[in-house]
């Protein structure tokens, strides 16, 4: 009984020597972690009871989960701080990081209610339907308006925080004060970013291109696979990925080919000889063209368009609802009208011509002389 009794005594002048801030520490970092506990038993009873897998209600629980850890924590200092006894030093220190962390939580919330909302808005409008010309446009907005959006608070949000601490307020005021050549190396040095921000912005708004968009650009052909805040990704048709910046497509010239539908005009040509019967040739495009699925019902057409000393140019035109679907009509077309040039008329085929001319044997001899 004596040894528990000094024990005891023991136990309780040693906690009486410690620091007084120990006690207050204790409790701040209970509080913590009951925070974080009592977060974490909160959505793991959402998770098992209800169904937070898909839908409206899943896609909030699963933004929501970072940010609300963040939000507990905060609750745990703003209830706990105030009603401890602690250094006035570390009173500051905590009062400052509450500050900030509450920026960085206003900033997050922001940023996950864009991010949410425009796919909310952007979940009802399909690409991979074959008419997705309005879908297209509602998604590049969206997705490009997002992104800039999410940039700006971004930037505003690791603004707000460096403003927290006084060191940057006293530089900022200097910079101020002198504005002219700080400003200047500033606007040289951040230029292309917010050029691109601002074509970005353009983009969004007058979209000379778009998601899925046929461009060929610096001779490459292929689809806009992405546009980002500062930059666009062209899936090129082989694999193959282009980064072009967002200015490029404010500043330089390129093709679209789907800027207002789809739909696109081939071309094939063949170089025939000067005897092929151009009216049939034609009336057999009419007729493989017909009965081709590739066709869209809309353009198809023959004409001679060269001539040369030794063969003639045949030029037929067919339209397709896509370029994809363009091409293999073309290559479709080219591949039978030659397999029929050579069974019905082979003789059509490119060739060239000799003249043989006979000469007499006295006046041959009279040469060699």
């Amino acid at each position: 009984m004596d040894d528990l009794e000094r024990l005891f005594e023991n136990v309780a002048n040693t906690v009486a020597s410690w620091p007084d801030w120990i006690g207050p520490a204790a409790i701040l970092v209970a509080a913590l972690v009951s925070a974080l506990v009592l977060h974490f038993l909160l959505f793991f009873a959402m998770r098992h009871f209800s169904n937070t897998d898909s839908g409206i209600l899943g896609s909030m629980v699963r933004r929501a989960r970072r940010p609300t850890r963040l939000a507990f924590v905060l609750a745990a200092l703003a209830i706990t701080v105030p009603r401890l006894d602690l250094p006035y030093r570390l009173q500051g220190w905590l009062g400052h990081l509450f500050l900030i962390l509450l920026i960085v939580l206003i900033g997050w919330t922001a940023i996950l209610l864009t991010r949410h909302f425009s796919d909310r808005a952007v979940r009802k409008h399909r690409l991979d339907t074959e008419d997705n010309l309005a879908a297209r446009k509602f998604v590049t907005q969206v997705r490009v308006l997002r992104r800039t959006a999410i940039i700006l608070l971004v930037i505003v949000t690791a603004s707000a925080v460096l403003l927290t601490f006084d060191a940057v307020q006293e530089y900022g005021v200097s910079l101020f004060a002198s504005a002219g050549a700080a400003g200047l190396i500033l606007g040289l040095a951040a230029r292309p970013v917010l050029a691109n921000l601002i074509a970005g912005i353009q983009i969004a708004i007058t979209q000379p291109i778009r998601l899925e968009d046929v461009v060929i650009v610096d001779g490459e052909w292929g689809w806009i696979e992405d546009i980002y805040a500062t930059y666009v990704v062209v899936r090129i048709w082989d694999w193959r990925r282009m980064v072009v910046p967002l200015s490029y497509f404010i500043e330089q010239p390129f093709q679209n080919w789907t800027r207002e539908s789809a739909s696109i005009i081939g071309s094939v040509f063949w170089y025939l000889d000067y005897t092929v019967p151009v009216s049939e040739v034609r009336a057999k495009l009419e007729e493989i063209i017909r009965d081709s699925p590739h066709w869209d019902g809309k353009v198809v057409n023959l004409q001679v368009t060269d001539t040369d000393k030794d063969t003639i140019a045949l030029r037929g035109l067919m339209s397709a609802r896509t370029s994809p679907q363009a091409w293999d009509l073309r290559c479709e077309i080219r591949e039978k009208i030659v397999a029929w040039l050579q069974e019905t008329y082979p003789e059509a085929l490119p060739r060239l011509r000799g003249e043989l001319a006979m000469v007499a044997p006295d006046t041959a001899s009279e040469g060699q002389r």
